[in-house]
């Protein structure tokens, strides 16, 4: 897999303590983008997804995995290995994208992009707008950014938004 990085003990990336990894390779290049250097889909570093996987389960107080980048959903295959390996263990998973909910539903059962999704605890979805960005919102670079439930979603056929968090969010979907 193609990664920008890691972080270990993420406490910005979701709630509680996370395991974050910076998929390297973005299709939107939002402009104003948090992480630009997560772009290039030729730059980074390339890494077996088992180690990436070895690296998330030594911290034995991590609470959740959080896909980011970059676009994890243009490594959805990868990604989702990861992911699988983290619901094994017992931890909850957020995945940040610039796609909707929506776009990706329209993936279709069977895709890679589909079977990520539904690994996913809490997708926070949306293109990062410059002009909308805010530092109200936890979690969110701007705001048209939503958090949604991704089970209940899924069984609903809509996108449902997780409430407005006026404190932190514990505990979903995880141990």
């Amino acid at each position: 897999m193609r990664i920008a990085g890691t972080v270990q003990e993420s406490i910005v990336d979701g709630p509680g303590l996370r395991f974050t990894v910076f998929a390297q390779g973005c299709p939107h290049r939002c402009e104003g983008c948090h992480n630009p250097q997560t772009h290039d889909a030729h730059g980074g570093t390339e890494r077996p997804v088992s180690d990436i996987i070895s690296e998330m389960l030594k911290n034995p107080l991590t609470d959740g995995l959080t896909l980011s980048g970059g676009e994890p959903f243009a490594q959805a295959e990868d990604c989702a290995e990861i992911a699988e390996a983290a619901k094994k263990a017992g931890l909850n998973v957020w995945i940040y994208t610039g796609y909707t909910f929506e776009e990706l539903v329209v993936a279709g059962d069977g895709s890679a992009e589909r079977n990520l999704l539904g690994l996913a605890d809490v997708l926070v979805d949306g293109r990062f707008i410059l002009a909308e960005r805010t530092l109200e919102y936890p979690w969110r670079g701007s705001r048209n950014q939503r958090l949604i439930d991704v089970r209940r979603s899924l069984s609903e056929g809509r996108a449902a938004e997780l409430p407005y968090p006026a404190e932190p969010i514990n505990n979903l979907g995880g141990k």
